[in-house]
C-alpha cells in the first residue's frame, strides 16, 4: 500500500485477518476499534474495548506515514496489559498516525510475554553465573541467587536449603520473599512429627523435581502444619515446586519455589528452576572445595611449623637449657665461679636467645604478611623476609627491586609475597645454595619477578627428596599466579641452581579464579616442598 490511507480503507484491507493485533486509538489514548487478533490478545471483545483506555503510550511527534512502514521493527516499544482474568501480558507495539484524521493513531501490537520471559530467565542465569565468583560468603551468594529467581519469575518466595555437615539434616542457606524466623526448623520438625508431608524431602530423596499444585490450600487446611501456618501465610502463594541440588551425582539440597496465585508451572518454568538449582549446586560445591582446601593448607602449615620449630627453635632452646644446667653444676661445687666460664656461658645463652627471638619473629612475619604488605608495601615486606632469612640461615641475598612495586596492594601484593616466600623456603630447605638473587619490577603493565639460586638444581632435588608432598609448594605458587592471570615457570639455570620466574599482567583487575596458563616445569622435576599461606 502506498500513499495516504483512511481508517475505513485500512480495516478493509488489513484488519480483519491480520496475524498481529491492530487498533485505532484516539488522541485521549482510548480504543476506537480493535481487530480480531487484538481482541484475542487483550482477552476482551472489540465492542467492550471501545472507549476504554489503551495501554499504549503514544508519542505525539509521530509523523503520518503509509502503513507499509509497520515492517520496520526498530521502533517497537513494550507495554503491559492485564486481561480481565488477571493474567498479565506484555505487548510489543508500533504506532502510526493516520492521514485522514491526525487525532487517530493506528497501533500494531503482538504478544511477547513468553519471549521476554525467556530473555529474563537467560539473563538471570547469566548474571548468577557471573556473580558466583564475586559474592563473598556462600549465604550471600545463595541469597542473591534466590532473589534472581524471585524477581525473574515474579514468584512469591524462594528457599535454598542444603544438607548440613552431618548429612542428616537441612539448613536454609538462601532465601527471598520470606521473613527470617529463627525457629523455622524447630517448627518444621514439629510439623513432620505431627504427620505433615514434606514434599521437599521427596525431591531430595528421589533426586527429581516435585511439583504440587494448590499446595497452600492443602497446608492451610491441615492441622499438622499449624506450627508453620503463620510463617507460610506471610506470602500470597498457591502452588509449590522443589528442585534438588545435584552435586557429583548426589542430591545435596533443594531449591523451593512458592508460586503466586494464577501462575502455571510449565516445562519451561521447571527448566529455569533446574538451571538456577544447578548454579546453586556449583556455588555449594565450590564452597565445600574451598573449605577442604583451607583444611589442607592449615594441616600443611602446622606440619611445616612443627618441622621448623624442631629444626631450629627447639634445638636452640635445648642448648640454652644445657648452658643453664652447666651454670647450675658450677654453682653446686661451692667454689667461686670462674669469670671466664660465666662470661662464656652468658655469651652463648645471649646469642642463642637472640637467634630464637629472630626465628620466632621470622615465623610470625611469614604467618602474617598481610599487615606488612598493607602498611609497608610489597618492597618492605620482601626486604623484611630477606633479613629474617639471612639472620636465621646465613644465606646471602642479592635484592634487585625496580620501580612500580609501591602500586601493588591488597591480595595481589600478598600473593606475590607468598610466591617469593615459597621460592625462598624451597631454596633454604632443598637447594643447599650459598646465594639467592631476587628481582622484582613492573614493566610494560606486567609484574616480573625471579628467584634464582646457585644450589643443586631441580633434577638433584627430585632425586634426593621426592617425598609424598612433592609438588605441593609449586602448586601453591601456580594457583596464586593464576588467580591474577599470571604464570610461574621453574627451570634449571645454565651453570647451576634453579630459577623461578613470575609474570603477572597488571591490566587484569579481577581474579580469574583458576584461569591462566599452567605452570611450566622441566619434565624431570617436581618440587618437594610443602604449601604455606592461605588458599587463593
Amino acid at each position: 500500500m502506498s500513499g495516504d490511507f483512511d481508517t475505513g480503507e485500512f480495516w478493509a484491507a488489513m484488519a480483519l485477518d491480520a496475524p498481529d493485533g491492530l487498533a485505532v486509538v484516539d488522541s485521549a489514548g482510548r480504543f476506537v476499534s480493535v481487530n480480531k487478533a487484538g481482541s484475542r490478545l487483550c482477552g476482551e471483545p472489540g465492542e467492550d474495548l471501545a472507549g476504554t483506555t489503551a495501554p499504549f503510550p503514544l508519542a505525539q511527534t509521530v509523523a503520518a506515514e503509509p502503513a507499509g512502514l509497520f515492517d520496520d521493527v526498530s521502533r517497537e516499544q513494550v507495554t503491559t496489559w492485564t486481561q480481565p482474568s488477571g493474567t498479565r501480558r506484555e505487548f510489543a507495539y508500533r504506532v502510526q498516525r493516520t492521514t485522514s484524521d491526525p487525532a487517530w493513531t493506528v497501533v500494531a501490537f503482538r504478544d511477547v510475554t513468553e519471549e521476554r520471559h525467556r530473555q529474563r530467565r537467560v539473563a538471570a542465569v547469566a548474571r548468577t553465573a557471573a556473580n558466583l565468583a564475586s559474592q563473598g560468603s556462600l549465604p550471600a551468594t545463595l541469597d542473591a541467587l534466590a532473589r534472581e529467581v524471585l524477581q525473574t519469575d515474579a514468584l512469591a518466595g524462594v528457599q535454598i536449603l542444603t544438607v548440613d555437615d552431618s548429612g542428616r539434616g537441612l539448613r536454609i542457606m538462601g532465601s527471598a520473599g520470606f521473613r527470617h524466623w529463627p525457629d523455622f526448623f524447630d517448627r518444621l520438625i514439629e510439623c513432620r512429627e505431627r504427620g505433615a508431608a514434606l514434599k521437599m524431602l521427596d525431591a531430595l530423596q528421589e533426586s527429581e523435581p516435585v511439583v504440587v499444585a494448590h499446595r497452600w490450600d492443602t497446608i492451610r487446611s491441615d492441622p499438622a502444619w499449624e506450627p508453620l501456618h503463620e510463617y507460610l501465610s506471610e506470602l500470597r502463594w498457591d502452588s509449590f515446586a522443589s528442585v534438588p541440588l545435584i552435586i557429583r551425582g548426589r542430591a545435596a539440597g533443594v531449591l523451593n519455589a512458592f508460586f503466586a496465585p494464577g501462575q502455571v508451572i510449565g516445562e519451561r518454568t521447571l527448566e529455569f528452576l533446574a538451571a538456577m538449582a544447578e548454579q546453586a549446586s556449583i556455588a555449594v560445591d565450590y564452597a565445600a572445595l574451598m573449605q577442604r582446601e583451607r583444611d589442607v593448607v592449615r594441616r600443611q602449615e602446622r606440619q611445616r611449623l612443627a618441622r621448623d620449630l624442631h629444626d631450629s627453635i627447639v634445638q636452640q632452646v635445648f642448648s640454652i637449657s644445657m648452658q643453664a644446667k652447666s651454670m647450675e653444676v658450677l654453682a653446686q661445687r661451692g667454689k667461686p665461679l670462674p669469670p671466664e666460664s660465666v662470661r662464656r656461658i652468658a655469651d652463648e645463652v645471649g646469642l642463642l636467645s637472640q637467634t630464637v627471638l629472630t626465628d620466632l619473629r621470622a615465623m610470625v612475619h611469614e604467618l602474617r604478611p598481610a599487615s606488612t604488605t598493607e602498611l609497608g608495601g610489597l618492597e618492605e615486606a620482601v626486604r623484611a623476609l630477606v633479613d629474617s632469612t639471612t639472620n636465621r640461615t646465613g644465606l646471602r641475598f642479592s635484592l634487585v627491586l625496580g620501580q612500580g612495586l609501591d602500586a601493588l596492594h591488597g591480595d595481589l601484593a600478598e600473593d606475590v609475597y607468598r610466591i617469593v616466600a615459597e621460592a625462598i623456603h624451597n631454596v633454604v630447605k632443598h637447594a643447599e645454595a650459598g646465594k639467592v638473587v631476587i628481582r622484582l619490577a613492573v614493566r610494560d603493565d606486567e609484574l616480573r619477578g625471579s628467584v634464582a639460586d646457585d644450589g643443586r638444581g631441580v633434577t638433584k632435588a627430585r632425586e634426593d627428596s621426592p617425598g609424598p608432598d612433592s609438588g605441593y609448594g609449586l602448586k601453591t605458587m601456580q594457583e596464586r599466579a593464576q588467580r591474577w592471570g599470571g604464570t610461574v615457570t621453574v627451570k634449571p639455570r645454565r651453570n647451576s641452581g634453579t630459577i623461578v620466574r613470575l609474570v603477572v599482567p597488571l591490566a587484569v583487575g579481577v581474579p580469574l579464579a583458576g584461569r591462566g596458563a599452567p605452570v611450566e616445569i622441566t619434565p624431570e622435576w617436581t618440587h618437594p616442598a610443602g604449601k604455606q599461606g592461605r588458599a587463593s
